[in-house]
């Protein structure tokens, strides 16, 4: 409890590991003792199976019975390959997660078209946006496709830096390069959505609200480790919720479990989040929307 040691073996009728909390080194410690445990009832079963091969011939000279037996079954043990495999990444590098934490900034200013588009159909922001008001189409099919066209546009450049990457710097992003395309698509989505929900909540001129959107953009990359990739582990340690909620760390995330995991279960669950927050985001703007009235209009 006082965090002086990582975990304990307790033994009675069977052996238990003891652990608090999750962690790199308690993986280990388990998956150590647990090897040593398998490898001991291993040595146990076949210890009685070579006493009863044995157990029928006279013994003359236990203590050479004994010797045999032990050297037949480390000759068994010796035949066992039963080890732990380092399956991750032949090419891991801390290079390829700072390029981690530039592609979800960049998703992330991808907002700064949505913001651009929302506020051209704001009637407090432009003489644009005071005919969009009074105009007969629906103020929600006139944002929907300004914002639609921003995306493209985010989408195009995300492409481009793709393509610079991995065409022209050779960064290895491993085997799963659709997929990590798919969680560009998304960060970019979730970043588009912040700009929306800035342009909506924030009620100042476009300067003021740029400013704030890129304070959080560049606190959110901040926290998700792309000015030191240590930042994202002292975070996860100490404040595990932020990124839970940080778009800009559920990207890197996501990129994380790709590069280091066989599995999708993270990534999955990455990617949920990420459109969760996008939802919220454009609820919270299409409220808002729906609240605004000019009366000088």
């Amino acid at each position: 409890k006082d965090e002086e040691i990582i975990g304990y073996v307790f033994v009675d009728a069977s052996t238990h590991v003891m652990i608090k909390n999750n962690g790199v080194e308690q993986t280990v410690f388990k998956l150590i003792c647990e090897e040593i445990i398998q490898s001991n009832e291993m040595i146990n079963t076949m210890i009685e199976e070579k006493m009863a091969q044995d157990g029928n011939m006279h013994i003359t000279d236990p203590t050479a019975m004994i010797e045999q037996i032990k050297q037949d079954v480390m000759e068994r043990m010796q035949e066992e390959t039963s080890y732990l495999n380092d399956t991750s990444s032949e090419h891991m590098s801390y290079v390829v997660i700072e390029f981690y934490t530039l592609i979800a900034m960049a998703c992330l200013y991808g907002g700064m078209l949505g913001m651009f588009a929302v506020n051209c159909k704001l009637a407090n922001m432009s003489h644009h946006g005071k005919r969009v008001a009074v105009s007969p189409t629906a103020k929600g099919k006139l944002i929907f496709t300004s914002v639609l066209a921003g995306y493209t546009a985010q989408l195009v450049g995300i492409a481009l830096l793709f393509a610079f990457l991995v065409g022209v710097l050779h960064i290895d992003f491993g085997d799963n390069l659709p997929l990590i395309t798919l969680l560009a698509l998304v960060g970019s989505f979730a970043g588009l959505t912040i700009g929306i929900a800035i342009a909506t909540l924030v009620k100042s001129n476009e300067n003021m609200k740029a400013g704030i959107f890129i304070a959080l953009t560049m606190l959110g990359c901040f926290l998700s480790g792309m000015m030191g990739v240590t930042m994202k582990y002292v975070v996860d340690t100490n404040l595990p919720f932020v990124n839970r909620i940080n778009p800009a760390g559920l990207i890197t995330d996501g990129f994380y479990a790709l590069y280091y995991y066989e599995t999708l279960d993270r990534y999955t669950m990455d990617m949920i989040a990420l459109l969760l927050f996008s939802f919220v985001m454009i609820f919270i703007s299409m409220f808002q929307l729906r609240r605004q009235r000019y009366d000088s209009i």
